[in-house]
């Protein structure tokens, strides 16, 4: 058995995942289980569930490198800068094509509402990004793309991924309220795929943690998302994320990135070889 779980110990989690939240959510709407606990514990129970399997198989050093990533913080400032202002800037032309579209002045589509944002309801977002850096892009991409194309791998990750979200929407609890499937299954896809690009410039886990923060926050506080913005704008975005996550994958595909490390790293020992 261990023999197994150390062959196909991704696939394992990968498939276990949307399984095990599903389940998780027919005991939820049976009234089995608190919504409250529902709606802040699935992520850490899905982060239970991967921390267990790690260490079965590999031991306390297997979670250690499952965390490893969010703790480099070297990165040039322009990915930082990169990862907060993408999304936003995404929801601005997203919103400029809604105006142009509608003949609606721009500025009184773009509104910008904390209201229904608590403290501690930012730092439960924060919380969930967090999880989620850590469960899909440190340890799935990161996992798959040792023997992967980084496009596929994203994609494969991604569609269990939107697999874990999809029960999620039916129950619509602890998810933004009506969202349609197909759409968010596409901004679940994008998202995999600019994670992907951006850990495999950086190596960094905080620069994915603030994407997706900044994603989950912008669906929130800016009018895209189906209750703000309405069902049009929110499939717009997710089209238009989903389009320039293949542009940025074709010009800044990772595998380019490590086969330039690869060569740096070839040209180094050479030189060393030929000084000695």
């Amino acid at each position: 058995m261990k023999e197994f779980i150390r062959k196909y110990e991704l696939w394992i989690f990968l498939v276990l995942a949307p399984i095990f939240n599903t389940v998780l959510v027919l005991v939820t709407s049976s009234g089995l289980i608190p919504q409250f606990v529902y709606t802040h514990g699935r992520f850490y129970f899905l982060l239970l569930l991967l921390i267990i399997i790690v260490k079965y198989n590999r031991g306390y050093s297997g979670i250690i490198e499952m965390f490893r990533p969010i703790l480099n913080w070297r990165v040039k400032p322009k990915w930082y800068l990169f990862s907060f202002f993408f999304i936003i800037s995404l929801v601005t032309i997203t919103l400029l094509l809604k105006s142009f579209y509608t003949g609606i002045n721009f500025t009184s589509i773009f509104k910008v509402s904390f209201s229904n944002l608590s403290f501690r309801g930012f730092i439960v977002i924060f919380l969930w990004a967090f999880v989620g850096e850590v469960i899909w892009v440190s340890y799935s991409i990161r996992e798959l793309t040792k023997n992967i194309n980084p496009f596929y791998a994203s994609q494969i990750v991604g569609f269990f991924w939107a697999l874990w979200w999809v029960p999620v929407v039916f129950l619509n609890v602890g998810v933004i309220l009506d969202v349609p499937v197909l759409p968010s299954m596409l901004i679940i896809l994008a998202s995999a795929g600019m994670c992907t690009i951006v850990y495999g410039h950086t190596k960094s886990g905080i620069c994915v943690l603030i994407l997706q923060f900044v994603l989950n926050l912008s669906l929130i506080v800016l009018p895209i998302s189906p209750r703000n913005g309405g069902s049009e704008t929110y499939t717009a975005f997710a089209i238009l994320y989903f389009i320039s996550m293949l542009l940025f994958m074709y010009f800044m595909n990772p595998i380019k990135n490590n086969k330039m490390v690869e060569v740096s790293a070839l040209a180094s020992s050479i030189k060393l070889c030929t000084k000695a």
